[in-house]
């Protein structure tokens, strides 16, 4: 679709919001049939995923994108009418003794442009789309390119759902999602790399158009005193592979006290062959999407490999896409696997001999969207809250803060800005409103606000100032 059309179908959205109230009713409607299109036609989305990666169970598509976002959904339904509701605001104690009142109210922005990803492509378009429509918007929802077959069911069966005036859905290529960004939106989400993001944020700019990023980035994982080895390992592995690492809160590295390398690696390849046994023919191990990915994440094992780095594989490259689970030990620090988000089932591991030097290298770098940290010591843990700084962090196991819908989600840094998720979602696509009810008394003559100014306004000022 070229951009003229685009801006046409935007006008026709802004336009239709224009002086109108969005009910609660109103609201719960559109969730509600955003969550009638996942359940009628989970059938399609599920094998069009499959289409899109090659392999990739029903069972993870079912769990992970498609109930997820219903889960979302449904919180953001339930919830809304409480949302919506106006915040009272304290005013000057005097001010409030003669009447004067403050509050806030939370009108729709307009209409939300929401950009979304190839790895988890229902969810991470419908769980803001969650906040957007709560918050009484529209939207149009640019989805990846890159898994046409769900896009295109997407398209499909939103638009049989919902008027272009309250969702349309915009396909294509690169160029396509450039024109798209390039929109006089009310707010742009966009959910993808942060170079992307930044180009994203850019052409934002020219319309002043705010903008919610979520960027992934590398996301540490910090084994402290006496974990829990086993579990530890189970965790860490089942965030690592789920999606064959295609998650942009995958751990994506660990820190690991040098005296128990060699117990962690032990524990890591046995949770290995537990959950997912003879690995890459493991219907249950999903495909990396495309041939550049998957010739990317062979570099940096390649790379990694002749710098006399350590490669311990489990599994093989197979035909329909599945790379080996590569664990990468004695691993430089200065090469592309740790420079870059990997977004696939490869996890370097760095050693420290101290908590401080573990601390300091993940402060060294760019801030994560997560930080993982295992280990019941507690003032370790509390150390590591404290001395770092990471969009959030899940402690004794990884990626789960994001499932609490209740906790506002998003990065800071190179890993994004701006929050999405529950009530945090909903302000977030909300105008917050701000208004003052000033009191029948005249206070600026009761103060001697205006001119010409006397002697009361002087005591006041000597009063209050410091000089």
């Amino acid at each position: 679709m070229d951009k003229h059309r685009q801006l046409e179908i935007l006008q026709s959205q802004q336009h239709s919001m224009r002086g109108k109230i969005v009910s609660a009713a109103d609201r719960r409607d559109r969730i509600r049939r955003v969550i009638d299109v996942l359940v009628t036609h989970e059938k399609r989305f599920v094998e069009a995923m499959t289409d899109d990666f090659g392999v990739r169970p029903a069972e993870q598509s079912q769990l992970y994108d498609i109930l997820a976002s219903i889960v979302t959904l449904k919180d953001a339904a339930k919830h809304l009418s409480k949302w919506m509701k106006p915040e009272k605001r304290k005013v000057d104690p005097m001010l409030a003794l003669m009447g004067a009142k403050a509050h806030i109210e939370f009108q729709p922005k307009g209409s939300v442009g929401l950009l979304s990803p190839w790895n988890f492509p229902l969810y991470l378009t419908f769980t803001p789309l969650a906040g957007v429509l709560a918050a009484g918007n529209t939207s149009m929802i640019k989805p990846s390119e890159h898994t046409p077959a769900t896009s295109e069911v997407m398209r499909e069966t939103l638009h049989d759902a919902f008027s272009p005036d309250e969702i349309f859905v915009v396909t294509g290529d690169a160029t396509v999602a450039a024109d798209f960004s390039s929109l006089p939106f009310d707010h742009i989400i966009f959910t993808g790399s942060t170079p992307v993001g930044r180009h994203v944020m850019r052409a934002a700019a020219e319309n002043l158009v705010p903008v919610t990023l979520e960027l992934g980035g590398k996301s540490p994982v910090i084994i402290g005193e006496a974990p829990n080895t086993d579990l530890m390992a189970k965790r860490i592995v089942t965030g690592k592979l789920l999606n064959a690492g295609q998650i942009c809160l995958a751990p994506d590295y660990l820190l690991v006290n040098e005296r128990d390398e060699e117990a962690v690696i032990t524990s890591l390849i046995s949770a290995a062959d537990s959950i997912l046994p003879d690995l890459t023919n493991n219907q249950a191990y999903t495909s990396v999407l495309g041939d550049r990915n998957r010739e990317r994440l062979k570099e940096y094992v390649n790379e990694a490999r002749t710098h006399n780095a350590e490669i311990i594989e489990v599994g093989q490259e197979t035909a329909d896409g599945r790379l080996p689970f590569s664990i990468i030990r004695n691993c430089p620090t200065n090469i592309k696997v740790m420079q870059d988000e990997i977004f696939g089932p490869v996890l370097p591991i760095i050693t420290y001999k101290d908590l401080s030097e573990a601390i300091t290298f993940v402060n060294g770098r760019p801030r994560p969207l997560g930080l993982y940290f295992f280990g019941t010591n507690k003032k370790e843990e509390r150390r590591v809250l404290n001395e770092t700084i990471s969009g959030g962090v899940t402690l004794n196991d990884v990626v789960f803060h994001v499932t609490v819908e209740d906790l506002p989600f998003g990065g800071v840094g190179d890993s994004g800005f701006g929050v999405y998720h529950g009530r945090d979602g909903f302000k977030t696509f909300s105008h917050q409103k701000s208004i003052f009810t000033q009191s029948k008394v005249d206070v600026a003559d009761l103060a001697g606000l205006r001119p010409p100014y006397g002697k009361k306004i002087r005591n006041y000022l000597r009063k209050h100032i410091v000089l």
